[in-house]
């Protein structure tokens, strides 16, 4: 599929989150709702193509942002944490259809890294991620269902 870039300043995603990624997510949780006045809108999610834990935090009027902790030692956050110590690890931006969205980052000059595939965390609707360059990764995504979403209160919906 060939997507012409008809307009190059618009790119037909909205920022949804931004992921940092940290050694473990309980410390990085309690810090957000201390200092930020974040709170959890998912429970922890294990992403086993990823191998990685995934937490959704909150806060009215604002962006969420997202938590990701390294399932095993064989996880390539491990590496990832090691060089930096963790932090920003990608912008995320919700999009119409992820396939459209990795050909329009590669008409872009991105390469795509993580070609569409279902994400656990957003209940397995597609996902995708792409290398910008300078170090910037997105992801790409077109839900905004989130596993094991929680009440305002923090609890678990009831089934």
């Amino acid at each position: 599929m060939v997507v012409a870039v008809t307009d190059p300043q618009k790119f037909a995603g909205r920022l949804d989150h931004v992921c940092l990624a940290v050694r473990k997510l309980a410390p990085a949780r309690d810090m957000l709702e201390r200092t930020l006045g974040y709170k959890p809108r998912t429970a922890p999610v294990e992403n086993t193509r990823q191998k990685v834990n995934v937490q959704f935090m909150s806060r009215p009027g604002s962006i969420d942002i997202k938590l990701i902790e390294p399932a095993s030692l064989d996880s390539p956050l491990v590496d990832f944490i090691k060089r930096g110590g963790g932090g920003l690890h990608h912008l995320a931006f919700r999009t119409d259809s992820v396939e459209a969205a990795c050909e329009e980052m590669k008409a872009r000059g991105a390469r795509v890294v993580a070609e569409p595939q279902p994400g656990e965390a957003f209940d397995d609707t597609a996902i995708a991620f792409a290398f910008l360059g300078m170090g910037l990764n997105v992801e790409l995504f077109e839900t905004d269902e989130r596993r094991s979403e929680l009440h305002p209160e923090g609890a678990p919906p009831e089934s």
